[in-house]
């Protein structure tokens, strides 16, 4: 079985904010229906937030996108890459839960 740094199931984690509720490194039913489109820029997105995960919701469990209304929630100390990437997160998270692979 494959061992995961913690920076490494952060940086996963983060890629949750957008397209599972599931705590990774576990897969989840729903995640193996994820699209590969989805779960690439889903993957794009955790890079450009990856420093504002990080500062602001290290501590947050991931799921039922808490990651990501954390980053909301510290919106005026984002950084500037991170703050345009907020709306496009948003968006992939509401058609994850418009396509049925995250819970609303």
């Amino acid at each position: 079985m494959p061992r995961f740094s913690a920076s490494s199931i952060r940086l996963r984690a983060l890629a949750a904010v957008a397209v599972s509720s599931a705590a990774l490194p576990v897969v989840s039913h729903a995640q193996t229906q994820i699209p590969p489109q989805m779960r690439g820029e889903a993957m794009t997105l955790m890079q450009i937030c990856r420093g504002d995960y990080d500062r602001f919701c290290s501590s947050v469990v991931p799921g039922g996108g808490r990651i990501l209304a954390c980053l909301q929630r510290n919106a005026n100390q984002l950084s500037l890459g991170c703050a345009q990437a907020m709306p496009r997160a948003q968006s992939l998270k509401d058609s994850a839960v418009a396509a049925g692979v995250m819970p609303r």
